[in-house]
């Protein structure tokens, strides 16, 4: 199975004055098509600076992010920003929604810079809604939702432009056990069913337990 995803020997140095702070240390991480992988790791052990490099949300200090076998690690913003919008699909902690919008409103947004028209986005949306259960909830404002359905919201909108890659930053950290459960379903199904490729970074040993690959990161290094 081929790798969507690899790191080869990343460093992440964030100057702060005179001081180089290290957040990743030679990180190697190959990441498979279809895989569903979470990484666990303490406070400050560089998990979300990982998951930017993965993302092309950030650059690397030193070493090559491959996504698809071509090196993005020396791409400019705006490039970044094309691969994201196309191949990739983000789910924070924080749900990141825009709370003057609707939820069908929210999902909507990556659409509008792929060029497709408001008609097609509005009924792709209200499918996404559906899928993840709020095809009743799709004029309410995120103030109007629970956390568990703010989240949902958010995993709609992360399919908005049909993703390869779902990736989750402690995406069920502000949820109670119950709605995380439900969290973790959608994600399930939606690596089971629709074949995606998801990495999830988590504390939680137990959210950690559903991915089928588990890796350890520590003080900027994957354990093992």
């Amino acid at each position: 199975m081929k790798n969507v995803i690899e790191l080869q020997d990343i460093w992440k140095i964030y100057k702060m004055g005179e001081v180089e702070v290290p957040a990743l240390r030679g990180m190697n991480l190959k990441v498979k098509d279809k895989e569903f992988l979470t990484v666990m790791g303490p406070s400050g052990s560089g998990k979300s600076t990982a998951l930017n490099m993965i993302g092309c949300l950030d650059v690397p200090t030193k070493g090559k992010v491959l996504l698809d076998g071509h090196d993005i690690s020396k791409l400019d913003e705006d490039n970044l920003a094309k691969i994201r919008g196309k191949k990739i699909g983000f789910v924070f902690q924080t749900f990141n929604l825009v709370s003057s919008l609707n939820a069908l409103d929210n999902v909507t947004l990556p659409m509008i810079f792929q060029g497709i028209t408001k008609e097609e986005r509005d009924k792709k949306a209200a499918q996404l809604l559906d899928s993840v259960g709020l095809g009743n909830r799709v004029l309410h404002q995120p103030n109007q939702l629970s956390g568990g359905e703010r989240q949902r919201v958010a995993i709609a909108r992360s399919l908005a432009n049909d993703p390869e890659v779902i990736l989750a930053d402690e995406p069920t950290g502000n949820l109670d056990t119950k709605s995380g459960k439900e969290v973790m379903k959608i994600f399930q199904k939606l690596h089971k069913e629709e074949n995606k490729t998801i990495v999830m970074i988590t504390h939680d040993p137990d959210i950690a337990k559903y991915g089928e690959r588990q890796v350890r990161l520590q003080d900027g290094r994957i354990l093992g």
